[in-house]
């Protein structure tokens, strides 16, 4: 990951100085912050930063803004502490950390009710990991975000409104590889996204970087699927299916080295934001799962693979048990390190939400083991998304909401029989919301042979005819297990 410049450091240690100032007053009232408080956070703003690595924290408890105390027990909102800690190689890994993002007022609230009640907010964190240069995760980075809520309706009700996350986060992450490959730069890069509404968790990823979450209890799960050709069978057929071709690296002689990759282009990953020269069956459609935490809490881990191609989810769960957000970041990446060295970009991000009423305690960090040891475990505790789903599942630590992975929009924006109309005569392209008339948008379900819907062409939600020529790039010319003669 590149080292933000002098002028960004700058402008975000004032922001989060001048946050740090809003809820104090919020708090107290008063805006005094005790002297011990201030000398933490001088010591922080201070502390020197290596040329290949950033590592910040920051406290974040939803209090009820002006409500008050009464506001914060009523909502109950857990507390986010969070690290982030990295090292470069390439130069390519970036990274999202904001707990202040505006959810539009709901439909349901009076003026007198949003008087006492919490401001709506949420927070977001994302690893974003490049490749063919920093292009794509820059732009990434800068824009997944305003994408995603361009595609919200206005008006929802909390509840309403993370049912729409979803949908919204597919139109987001295919508007922002559309727009990204219309400046023509040839980068790419993963993209895993986290969003946290409360107790409630929306994770949207394409590529291989990772989201895993350590509930209370010791059971870590998946949130996220890896778009590896070599792991993913299933990626692997429907991108053939769709026109691809999968092989290894010829070398002279015939023989064939390395991970399998998709050809034209030579990319490991199935899924990715950019990669305008590989072909349009490397979709940016994201593999999306939202799950509701119990208020025991829990860890989230969000990591590049420069992190998880030296460790296992459990592994890396495990390393760093015990320790604060910040340090737990520190830890991770330092174990990648000592297991495996500095072979890529190498970044990760640890977010632990805690009930707010709840006095931390750390127990014991984990002890020390041999690198030998390591190796050893490390061999033994292959990750399997359905049996670590099963545990925290059994455990009673989480609740699952909501879950799709496919790549076909038509199955992803799901039927809207309304056409999503923003006036009298105008309706919304469900991708790069432009305004069209009843005439112009184009059912995503219109002559589709892929999807197994059962929707009416005549249904929304609508495409403009941009989206929809690349909707049908994306999907191919022919389904999945039909054979050309």
């Amino acid at each position: 990951m590149s080292s933000p410049s002098p002028s960004s450091e700058a402008a975000a240690a004032h922001h989060h100085h001048h946050q740090r100032r809003q809820h104090a007053g919020a708090a107290g009232g008063s805006g005094l912050v005790p002297l011990a408080a201030l000398i933490k956070e001088e010591a922080r703003a201070e502390r020197p930063m290596g040329s290949g690595s950033r590592i910040c924290a920051r406290d974040e408890e939803d209090g009820g803004g002006g409500a008050g105390a009464e506001g914060g027990r009523r909502w109950r909102r857990p507390l986010l502490r969070y690290g982030c800690a990295a090292q470069s190689k390439k130069g390519e890994d970036f990274f999202l950390l904001r707990t202040d993002c505006a959810r539009p007022s709901t439909s349901s609230s009076s003026s007198s009710s949003l008087a006492s009640s919490p401001p709506h907010t949420f927070a977001v964190f994302a690893v974003l990991d490049g490749h063919n240069g920093n292009a794509a995760a820059i732009y990434t980075r800068d824009n997944l975000l305003n994408h995603v809520l361009s595609a919200m309706p206005r008006g929802l009700s909390r509840e309403e409104w993370l049912h729409a996350l979803p949908r919204a986060l597919v139109a987001g992450f295919v508007k922002t590889d559309k727009e990204f490959q219309h400046k023509g730069q040839t980068s790419g890069t993963t993209a895993t996204f986290v969003i946290i509404d409360g107790w409630t968790i929306t994770v949207a990823s394409v590529g291989d970087s990772r989201c895993i979450l350590d509930a209370q209890g010791g059971a870590v799960s998946l949130l996220t699927v890896d778009h590896r050709l070599e792991e993913n069978v299933e990626e692997r057929e429907r991108v053939t299916a769709s026109g691809g071709e999968v092989g290894r690296l010829s070398v002279v002689g015939g023989a064939e080295i390395g991970p399998l990759r998709c050809w034209p282009g030579g990319l490991c990953l199935s899924r990715s934001i950019g990669d305008i020269d590989v072909g349009e069956f490397i979709v940016p459609v994201p593999y999306v799962k939202q799950v509701k935490l119990s208020n025991a809490g829990g860890r989230l881990i969000i990591a590049s693979d420069g992190i998880w191609d030296a460790l296992s989810s459990e592994a890396a769960a495990k390393c760093c048990r015990g320790l604060p957000a910040e340090l737990a970041a520190k830890q991770v990446v330092k174990e990648a390190l000592r297991t495996r060295g500095l072979k890529d970009d190498t970044t990760c991000i640890v977010v632990d939400m805690i009930p707010p009423d709840q006095t931390i305690r750390h127990p014991s960090p984990p002890k020390k083991i041999n690198k030998l040891k390591s190796l050893i475990f490390r061999k033994k505790t292959k990750d399997h998304p359905n049996k670590l789903t099963k545990q925290l599942s059994a455990a009673g630590m989480v609740e699952e909401l909501f879950e799709e992975g496919s790549a076909m929009l038509s199955e992803r924006l799901g039927n809207d029989s309304s056409g999503r109309r923003t006036s009298s005569s105008l309706f919304t392209c469900a991708i790069c919301q432009v305004d069209l008339e009843p005439s112009e948008g184009i059912s995503v379900h219109a002559g589709s042979i892929f999807s197994s819907s059962s929707s009416k062409p005549w249904e929304g939600p609508f495409l403009c005819s941009d989206c929809r020529d690349k909707k049908d790039a994306m999907e191919g010319k022919r389904p999945s297990g039909v054979k050309v003669l």
